[in-house]
């Protein structure tokens, strides 16, 4: 690449473009942390999107996050998200998975299925542009931005559209925080049943642990190896959404001559990263240090990638132009409640 005066950027050069916003994102990543401590039934990595959506409509930070830090914020929205993605293996263990059971395991991929295909209906339906249903579709239906990031790779989504399906599944997944515990005596859910429906139902993985623990041990280890075996749909979802791609594309490519026309990749590199973590996870061989410390940088690369993300939000065009889309996530994200509710029922019997 050659700048306008001809000058050829160099390493050093494009190091220093990054480093501001790069800094602000990992300094938010430390604040986020530091909130989550204080205060666990809040989770980091929402607060980390928060930040970011406050960085850039508040009146003192508007202008850095529009100028010298948009280059490192946009780098940590787009590189950081995929490192995070492939650390998040780490997590996943098949032997878990498996002591679920053969039904147990169906229900969950069922409901993933159903409340993709229904988020997607709903997209049309509020006749959302773009890849916008899409993207709300993965990320509620399998692990909130994660799956946002993995999805807008494979389509080649521009980072700025990324942001508002990053937001609203920050939104519902807050909202599931608050709402969900509350429902839990009025449902008749013993602690392993809510266990198992925040597992099912919510979309973050940061979200659902904040969600579950409010309802003891139990619940929450109930929940976590449900929301990681949705986890784990992240590549074959991503790799058909690939398959389908690369056929419009070729498609596309013969109507105009085959001329320009760029495949995108029917699994990512950093996805094909995300099944070595869990193959390696799931071997044992692992020590419990070594998956704390994954686990941390993990952390710290996808709060640095949510700020970024956040930080592309601007809370004045959402409200111009996001109410169908909020409406529409809404109902989504009732849609999941529900269809995991029916799958906890027929576990139980």
């Amino acid at each position: 690449m050659v700048k306008p005066d001809g000058v050829t950027p160099t390493f050093g050069g494009t190091a220093r473009s990054l480093a501001p916003g790069l800094a602000a994102a990992f300094g938010a990543v430390v604040v986020s942390l530091l909130v989550h401590t204080l205060l666990p039934v809040v989770p980091a990595m929402t607060v980390a999107v928060v930040l970011g959506i406050a960085a850039v409509n508040l009146p003192g930070t508007t202008a850095l996050c529009q100028g010298p830090w948009r280059a490192g914020l946009n780098f940590a929205g787009k590189h950081l998200m995929r490192v995070g993605i492939v650390i998040l293996g780490l997590k996943l263990s098949l032997g878990d998975i498996m002591d679920l059971g053969w039904l147990s395991v169906g229900l969950v991929v069922a409901v993933v299925l159903l409340s993709f295909a229904g988020t997607l209906a709903l997209g049309k339906l509020f006749k959302l542009d773009g890849d916008t249903p899409l993207l709300i579709a993965t990320g509620f239906s399998i692990c909130g931005a994660s799956a946002i990031g993995a999805m807008a790779a494979v389509e080649g989504t521009k980072h700025e559209d990324t942001a508002l399906p990053v937001a609203l599944v920050t939104l519902c997944g807050t909202l599931a925080i608050g709402v969900l515990p509350l429902l839990m005596t009025p449902l008749g859910l013993t602690p392993l049943r809510f266990g198992q429906w925040v597992g099912a139902g919510v979309h973050d993985v940061g979200q659902v642990v904040a969600t579950a623990q409010t309802a003891g041990a139990v619940a929450l280890s109930a929940a976590i190896v449900i929301k990681l075996t949705r986890v784990l749909l992240l590549a074959p979802i991503v790799a058909v959404t690939g398959v389908i791609e690369r056929r419009r594309h070729a498609r596309s490519s013969a109507h105009h001559g085959g001329a320009g026309s760029k495949f995108p990749p029917v699994i990512p590199l950093f996805v094909i990263g995300f099944l070595l973590m869990v193959a390696l996870r799931s071997t044992g061989w692992l020590s419990e240090g070594v998956i704390e410390t994954g686990a941390l940088l993990q952390d710290i690369a996808l709060g640095a990638a949510l700020f970024g993300l956040g930080s592309s939000v601007r809370v004045r065009e959402l409200l111009e132009t996001g109410l169908r889309a909020t409406v529409m996530a809404l109902c989504s994200w009732a849609l999941i409640a529900a269809l995991a509710f029916g799958a906890v029922h027929l576990m139980a019997s």
